[in-house]
């Protein structure tokens, strides 16, 4: 793959020399889009919220010594119209949270009305596919589109302050082809011990680009300061990453790569028969089961099942978690089937 889009800066820009220090750190290392939030949503009262409008002559600095493009976050109308009158930002994005509120995306699509500024849009806090692509289809129209993946809210224990559920955004990517899609492995590692990991992660799947937190002094941060890297970190990190090509002429890998192709799709083909009779046999239960006035569902049958299916995948080197949301959602098919 071409060198990806890496997209860095501080959390928040909490003063003209601390957005400058970082930014003439940031810049020899090829980052080509420098970010730092001026409005910052807070969970509690009293903490920093950013500094505001007067962090746009600041990001504009940045643009006339560094050359970079500059990058903020809207959460509202206003925050879109103060950007595109100062002329300073050259691409905005929208948080987890405001994509999370079909109001705000829909107040900020219509503020963005015959422009064509770049928006990028992070996912929301829970891992809601649609909740995602309906933001996307309220910005259609409005500049080019691309995505974020910052990971979601965990529901248990996670040594990450995100869930990647990478299979959610590698979805999203089916339904957006073409789409620019970057990573904040900075949100879902909540650590900047992680940044590194997740960020190869992240190209080893083919997604385009990063978005990672950089600070001239991470330790000093006014927010996020633990998942914040310094300038020289960062470049540690850019420096060791791996690049992947998407594809390759070589004759050799053409031929066991179209062969491994298409043992997989003969696999699918069976899997979709397969599918299909068993979706047959849930049907004439559920007629035999109205017949005799039984309920559709039997929780404990269920649980059997699973406990059986669960143990099989163990002794077959499969991984429970996925095994577990496949059957999941075929034993819901087979309950719609019964109804």
């Amino acid at each position: 793959m071409d060198r990806p889009l890496v997209i860095a800066g501080p959390c928040s820009a909490e003063s003209e020399s601390q957005v400058l220090e970082t930014a003439r750190g940031l810049k020899p290392l090829g980052v080509g889009v420098f970010r730092a939030g001026l409005w910052k949503p807070r969970t509690h009262p009293g903490g920093f919220e950013g500094v505001g409008e007067k962090g746009l002559s600041w990001l504009a600095r940045v643009r006339e010594e560094t050359g970079m493009k500059t990058a903020t976050e809207v959460a509202g109308a206003k925050h879109v119209e103060v950007c595109l009158e100062s002329g300073a930002v050259d691409i905005l994005w929208i948080g987890a949270r405001t994509t999370s509120s079909p109001f705000l995306v829909q107040e900020i699509a219509e503020a963005l009305q015959g422009t064509n500024i770049p928006v990028f849009v992070k996912n929301p806090l829970s891992p809601d596919m649609d909740l995602w692509s309906g933001a996307l289809e309220r910005l259609s129209g409005v500049g080019s589109l691309g995505l974020i993946h910052r990971g979601f809210t965990p529901s248990g224990s996670s040594p990450w302050r995100n869930d990647p559920l990478w299979r959610i955004a590698i979805e999203m990517r089916t339904r957006f082809p073409g789409m620019p899609f970057l990573v904040d492995p900075s949100h879902i590692g909540g650590d900047r011990r992680f940044v590194g990991e997740l960020s190869q992660k992240a190209l080893d799947l083919g997604f385009d680009g990063l978005m990672i937190e950089a600070h001239c002094n991470p330790s000093e941060a006014l927010s996020d300061a633990a998942q914040q890297l310094s300038p020289s970190q960062l470049g540690e990190i850019l420096s060791s990453l791996r690049l992947r090509r998407q594809d390759s002429d070589d004759a050799a890998y053409r031929e066991v790569i179209d062969s491994l192709r298409a043992r997989i799709d003969d696999i699918d083909e069976s899997l979709l028969a397969l599918l299909a009779d068993r979706q047959a046999v849930s049907r004439e239960i559920g007629r035999y089961k109205k017949e005799h006035g039984i309920a559709i569902v039997q929780a404990a049958r269920w649980d059997e099942v699973m406990t059986s299916v669960l143990e099989r995948a163990e002794a077959l080197g499969l991984p429970a978690d996925t095994v577990r949301r496949i059957f999941t959602a075929i034993h819901a098919a087979s309950v719609r089937s019964q109804e």
